[in-house]
């Protein structure tokens, strides 16, 4: 909450709505932003199981992952940048995104992923739990937030190092070149059934960085407050880290890379709630879920060409951020 707990029900209220209708946007519009509404009513006329097949199996798969994965990226987010008491935060720093598109490149490496759409996700599922594994056993069984941010930076850059590799040893070019626009990030051509396998390990990953939320205004006055107050920094930060690696993760590996989002958002909603770590889950959360769902909306407006990529989408938006928040860090450094 902030010092004006009404304002912050405000702000909930208002973007838990502009969510919602973004979400039902995403689910009725088409390419070129065409409303889909007439074609489902004359589908409906003609056939209505294929109506619901249709709304069912392909759009609303759609939103539902934009819903997740936004706000998977804005609470994790958040939650780092509350951890770590750095601004610069984002859940790619602890080395699980980039296990987790790791994880998936080596299932189209491989050619599994022509059995089944389902051994992609499952790979980067599996690709994320073994980053965050090693992240551990990089940094020992107490580790200092110093020590968890260079083993999740030499994690981000190993696993980069292996995709590009993967990539240079692609037996087909078709092979790379479907890597490369997977990793573009998108949410197109997705089925409930991926929502369905990704849902528990984000609902879990949620579950961990929200229990950390009074842990989170206490390591804001420092860690010797914190510990003084009678938190355990070695279970907070193991909730929190484990909790995002999960959540992000299972994003990544149904999605592919859409970055950004958690750097972003949780900077957008601080002037609405305050700068308290925990006043600023909840709005990171929301935030991160209308950002994907509405650049998934404008990736569909133009008529013409390729369908832009998700992440690229981000990637304009939140490149252009971050270079003047270090500037902005700069000026207020002492």
């Amino acid at each position: 909450m902030s010092r004006h707990p009404l304002n912050a029900w405000t702000v909930n209220i208002s973007l838990a709505a502009f969510t919602l209708i973004l979400f039902i946007a995403s689910i009725y519009i088409g390419r070129g932003g065409e409303l889909l509404t007439d074609k489902f009513a004359l589908i409906s006329e003609t056939d209505r199981d294929i109506a619901w097949l249709v709304l069912t199996e392909i759009r609303l798969p759609r939103a539902l992952l934009g819903l997740l994965v936004g706000a998977t990226l804005g609470l994790t987010g958040a939650g780092l940048q509350g951890l770590l008491r750095n601004p610069l935060a984002e859940p790619g720093l602890i080395g699980a995104s980039g296990g987790a598109a790791l994880g998936a490149v080596l299932v189209f490496y491989s050619g599994l992923a022509a059995g089944t759409a389902m051994f992609v996700p499952v790979g980067g599922i599996l690709g994320a739990l073994a980053a965050l594994a090693v992240l551990y056993l990089l940094a020992g069984r107490n580790p200092s937030i110093v020590t968890i941010i260079l083993a999740g930076v030499a994690i981000s850059a190993f696993t980069g190092a292996l995709t590009s590799l993967a990539l240079n040893l692609s037996p087909s070019p078709y092979a790379a070149l479907e890597i490369v626009f997977w990793m573009l990030g998108s949410l197109t051509d997705r089925s409930m059934v991926q929502v369905w396998f990704v849902l528990p390990f984000m609902g879990v990953g949620w579950l961990l960085v929200v229990s950390t939320y009074r842990a989170l205004d206490a390591l804001a006055l420092g860690e010797d407050t914190a510990s003084t107050l009678g938190f355990s920094m070695r279970s907070v930060t193991a909730r929190a880290i484990i909790g995002t690696g999960l959540a992000v993760g299972a994003a990544v590996s149904v999605t592919g890379v859409i970055g950004f989002v958690g750097l972003v958002v949780p900077h957008l909603m601080r002037p609405l709630v305050g700068q308290r770590p925990a006043s600023l889950l909840l709005p990171s959360a929301l935030g991160g879920a209308a950002l994907v769902l509405a650049a998934d909306i404008l990736v569909r407006i133009p008529v013409n060409g390729p369908e832009l990529k998700i992440g690229v989408v981000t990637s304009l938006v939140g490149a252009p951020f971050f270079l003047w928040l270090i500037l902005r860090t700069r000026r207020e450094a002492p």
